[in-house]
């Protein structure tokens, strides 16, 4: 993919039709992962150890899994028969 394919997908994801609830959950998502990897930062500049590199696994697993894991259960468990996509499949 080029930057301009990628740049017209973000686009239309902004400026498609969610709700106010959905594109509150996804800034929630977003500002935790940006807040935790902050930490991580911090947390690695500050430590006693030599290696003060950024902890890319504590990143992952305190910031990327919590923030994607709300998404993944309502994938699961969302009433397949009310939903207006067309793309599940036949029951």
């Amino acid at each position: 993919m080029n930057f301009d394919n990628i740049k017209n997908q973000f686009l239309n994801i902004i400026n498609s039709n969610q709700t106010n609830r959905a594109k509150v959950c996804a800034t929630i998502s977003l500002s935790w992962m940006i807040f935790i990897g902050y930490l991580t930062w911090w947390n690695g500049l500050k430590s006693f150890a030599l290696d003060k590199s950024f902890r890319w696994d504590e990143w992952f697993w305190f910031g990327v899994v919590p923030a994607i894991a709300p998404y993944l259960f309502y994938f699961i468990w969302k009433n397949k028969k009310n939903s207006k996509s067309t793309n599940h499949y036949k029951d």
